[in-house]
C-alpha cells in the first residue's frame, strides 16, 4: 500500500457501452460511488480530475445497430448523447465525458499499440476461429450463441452464459449458430495479436497479492484466483470492421480488441480535457498519467475486475512510463425486484425515464442506490424499498429537521439566525458530536465504504432531530425566548453542516439548504463548526426538501416492470422454436441416457453449481450442473435423470465434468429435471 502523500487524482468511471441507456445497475455499481468520490476530494481542495466516456466499439455496438438498421456511427451517435444528457442531468460531475469513436482516442491508442508493438511486447499466432460462411466473416464471441455447457441455458453467449455466469469460449458451447445468420459457423484460420498475461504473473502476484492487501476482498479475492489458475495470453486484435484499425501494414479488416482500446480511453479523454478546457488547469494530460504523486482511482462493477486490476496495469507497465492503479473499488451487481438486470430483456430502471417520471428527485434515487449500494455482495432494488427510504428516511429525518428548523426559525425571529446564548450541558453535548461527524464521514469515504458514510450523514440529521424533539422549541417559546435562540440557533448551524458533508451525496439537496441558509462556499474542512451561521444572517423557507411518495405512482412503476416481464415471456415463446433445423443424422450423435443421482454438493464458492456423482449403467461419474439455485442437494438424491453421456469432459471449478444434465426451462425461469415417467434401468437410452 502506498502511504505517500498524493498531489493530484486520476479517478475514472468504466466507460459505458453505447448500445442503450444508462440503467440504475450502471448507477450503484460505478457512477454514483465515484460521483461520491470525486465530489468529496474536490471538497477536500484537492486537484481532482473525473474522467469518462463512452466505449462506442465492439460488437455489442455492433448488434445494436443491426437490430435497429442504422450503422454503427449512427447508434454510437444516438447513445452516446443519451447517456451524457442523462449523467448531467442526475449530477454526475464529470470533468469531461469523452468518447473513443473521435479521433483523439483513435490516434491514442494507435499510438499505445504500436509502442508496444515495436518493443515486441505481444505475440503473433495464428489460430482457428469461427466464421459465418453466408456473411463472408469471423464472428466475435457475442455473434455466437449456443447451449450452455454447465446449466444447459440454451441462448449463451460465446464469452459467458447470462443465466449462470460462467466464463466461455465459442468452442465450449454446444450446437454453436451465427446469429448473423442462424447457421452453423465453421473454423477458420486467423492471425491475430496477444498479450502474453504470462509473463507477468510474478509481477501481478507481488504487486497486487502483496502489495494491495487493503483493495476490497471482492477485488482483490478474484485477481488471486485468476492468478493462482494460471494466466495466458489474450488477444489484443479482433477482425471486424467497426474499432480502431490496426496501425500496422497488411492487416485490414483487423481492429484492436475492444477490451483493449476501451481503458485507454482514459487516457484520451484526458488528452481530450485539456485540449478543450486549457485554462482550467496547471500542467500537462501527463500530470494525471505519468506522475508518481498521482494517485490514480478506477470506479468499475465487478465484471471489469480482470480488465482493471489485472489486463491494464499489464498494458501500462509494458508500454512503460504510466503510473499505476492505486485502488479499483469494484462493486457486485445490483439486482432489479429480484432478478437481474438485463438490458436484453429491458429488466432495468432507465435513468433518463427516471429523470423524466420523477423529476427533481435526483437524490432521492441517489440516496437509495447508495444506501443500498452492492459494495461487498449483489444487493436487490425494489420499489417499495425506494419509497420506503424516501418517505421514512429523507421525508421523515433529513427533511423533517432542516424544514422544522428553517419554519421555526422564519415564525419565531423573523427569517433570521438568532444570536446563541449561555449553553447547557445537553447543547455541548450536540455540539461535541456534531464535530466528530466530518472525521467520521472523511473515515468511510476515504476506504470506500459509502453506504457507511451515508449512514453518518444521516445520524447528523438525526442527532438534529432528537435535540429539537428533546428541546421542544415550539412549547419553550411561551415561557423561554432566549433558550429558544440558543436551540434554533444550534439546529441551523447542524443544517448548515449538513449542507456541507451532504455535497457528496446530495448535491441538489445540499445546494438548496445552502441557498436557504445564505451559506457563502464552503469546504469540507469547514465542516463540524458551530459558528457557519452568523447571528442575523437571512434565512428563507424554500419549502419541504422532500415529498412523499404515494402507493400509486410505485405501483405505476411495479406495472411497468411486470408488463415488460410478460413481454419477455412471450418474446422466449418466440425464441423457443427459432432454433436452426438439424437433420437426423445430428440427433443420432447424442448419447443421451437415463441415470441416477447418488450424490450431490454445492460447489464451493459458487452459487449456482451442484457436484453430481451419477450411476449411468455404464459408469459412475461426475457432473457439474448449474441448479443449485432451483434444487437443495439432499432433495434430488435417488432421481432418475436424462444425461448428455457423450458430451466431452470439461474442468468446472477445478471439478472434472462428464456430461450434461438435461433441464427443461419454465417461462419464469425455474428449471425443472427431464426424466422418466417411470423407473427406468440406469443406461437405458433415449430415442
Amino acid at each position: 500500500m502506498n502511504n505517500q502523500k498524493f498531489n493530484r487524482y486520476t479517478i475514472t468511471a468504466a466507460l459505458p457501452y453505447a448500445n442503450g441507456p444508462v440503467h440504475i445497475g450502471h448507477l450503484a455499481g460505478v457512477y454514483v460511488p465515484a460521483d461520491i468520490y470525486a465530489r468529496y476530494l474536490r471538497l477536500k481542495g484537492e486537484d481532482v480530475l473525473f474522467v469518462c466516456g463512452s466505449d462506442e466499439h465492439g460488437v455489442p455496438v455492433t448488434i445494436r445497430a443491426q437490430k435497429e438498421g442504422i450503422t454503427p456511427q449512427q447508434a454510437v451517435d444516438k447513445y452516446h448523447h443519451l447517456m451524457k444528457d442523462s449523467f448531467r442531468d442526475f449530477g454526475i460531475a464529470f470533468d469531461i465525458y469523452s468518447r473513443t469513436s473521435n479521433a483523439t482516442h483513435h490516434r491514442t491508442a494507435s499510438d499505445f499499440f504500436k509502442v508496444m508493438y515495436e518493443q515486441g511486447d505481444f505475440v503473433e499466432q495464428v489460430s482457428e476461429q469461427y466464421y459465418d460462411e453466408k456473411n463472408q466473416q469471423f464472428l466475435s464471441d457475442r455473434y455466437i450463441e449456443g447451449t450452455c455447457p454447465v446449466c444447459s441455458f440454451p441462448r449463451a453467449y460465446g464469452d459467458q452464459c447470462e443465466n449462470c455466469g460462467s466464463t466461455l469460449s465459442p468452442s465450449e458451447l454446444i450446437n454453436p449458430v451465427s446469429k448473423l445468420s442462424g447457421e452453423k459457423p465453421v473454423l477458420k484460420e486467423t492471425k491475430h495479436w496477444y498479450l502474453p498475461l504470462d509473463q507477468y504473473e510474478g509481477w501481478l502476484r507481488e504487486w497486487i497479492l502483496e502489495g494491495h492487501k487493503e483493495w476490497k476482498s471482492n477485488v482483490y479475492g478474484q485477481c488471486k484466483s485468476w492468478i493462482d489458475q494460471g494466466l495466458q495470453p489474450r488477444a489484443v486484435t479482433r477482425d471486424l470492421e467497426w474499432g480502431v484499425p490496426l496501425p500496422i501494414p497488411d492487416t485490414k479488416g483487423k481492429v484492436l480488441y475492444v477490451w483493449f482500446d476501451a481503458p485507454i480511453g482514459y487516457i484520451s479523454a484526458t488528452k481530450d480535457y485539456f485540449e478543450q478546457n486549457p485554462e482550467k488547469k496547471t500542467g500537462t494530460w501527463e500530470d494525471y498519467w505519468k506522475k508518481e504523486d498521482t494517485q490514480l482511482v478506477h470506479f468499475i462493477g465487478k465484471d471489469n475486475i480482470v480488465f482493471h486490476c489485472i489486463i491494464f496495469p499489464v498494458m501500462l507497465k509494458a508500454h512503460g512510463g504510466y503510473i499505476l492503479p492505486e485502488n479499483v473499488p469494484a462493486n457486485e451487481f445490483l439486482n432489479l425486484e429480484g432478478a437481474k438486470i438485463s438490458t436484453n430483456r429491458n429488466w432495468a430502471v432507465w435513468l433518463h425515464e427516471y429523470l423524466q417520471e420523477f423529476p427533481g428527485k435526483q437524490d432521492v434515487l441517489r440516496y437509495v442506490l447508495t444506501a443500498n449500494a452492492p459494495e461487498t455482495k449483489d444487493n436487490d432494488f425494489t420499489w417499495k424499498d425506494f419509497q420506503a427510504r424516501n418517505n421514512n428516511e429523507l421525508v421523515a429525518v433529513l427533511g423533517n429537521f432542516v424544514n422544522r428548523a428553517v419554519v421555526l426559525t422564519q415564525k419565531y425571529f423573523d427569517g433570521k439566525v438568532p444570536a446563541s446564548g449561555e449553553l447547557t450541558a445537553l447543547d455541548r453535548e450536540v455540539l461535541e458530536k456534531l464535530r466528530e461527524f466530518p472525521a467520521r464521514i472523511a473515515a468511510s469515504i476515504d476506504t470506500y465504504r459509502f453506504r457507511e458514510a451515508l449512514a453518518h450523514l444521516m445520524d447528523l440529521s438525526r442527532l438534529g432531530n432528537k435535540y429539537l424533539a428533546d428541546t421542544e422549541p415550539w412549547k419553550l417559546i411561551k415561557t423561554d425566548a432566549e433558550r429558544v435562540k440558543t436551540i434554533l440557533n444550534i439546529g441551523l448551524q447542524i443544517s448548515a453542516n449538513l449542507a456541507i458533508v451532504g455535497q457528496p451525496f446530495l448535491p441538489f439537496t445540499a445546494q438548496r439548504i445552502a441557498n436557504m441558509l445564505h451559506l457563502p462556499q464552503m469546504t469540507w474542512q469547514d465542516a463540524g463548526r458551530s459558528d457557519l451561521l452568523s447571528t442575523g444572517q437571512p434565512v428563507e423557507n424554500d419549502g419541504l426538501l422532500f415529498e412523499k411518495i404515494e402507493d400509486s405512482v410505485v405501483e405505476a412503476q411495479v406495472q411497468k416492470l411486470a408488463d415488460t416481464k410478460k413481454a419477455n415471456e412471450l418474446a422466449g415463446k418466440a425464441v423457443s422454436v427459432a432454433k436452426p433445423e438439424v437433420t437426423f443424422d445430428d440427433f443420432t450423435k447424442l448419447d443421451i441416457r437415463i441415470a441416477t443421482i447418488k450424490a450431490a454438493k454445492p460447489v464451493p464458492k459458487t452459487k449456482k453449481l451442484l457436484e453430481l456423482t451419477l450411476e449411468t449403467g455404464l459408469d459412475t461419474r461426475t457432473v457439474v450442473s448449474g441448479i443449485a439455485e432451483h434444487y437443495q442437494p439432499e432433495e434430488i438424491i435417488g432421481k432418475q435423470v436424462c444425461l448428455l453421456a457423450n458430451l466431452a469432459p470439461r474442468d468446472i471449478k477445478g471439478i472434472r465434468s462428464q456430461g450434461m444434465i438435461l433441464m427443461a426451462e419454465d417461462k419464469d425461469g425455474s428449471l425443472s429435471f427431464v426424466n422418466p415417467e417411470k423407473l427406468i434401468w440406469n443406461g437405458g437410452t433415449v430415442n
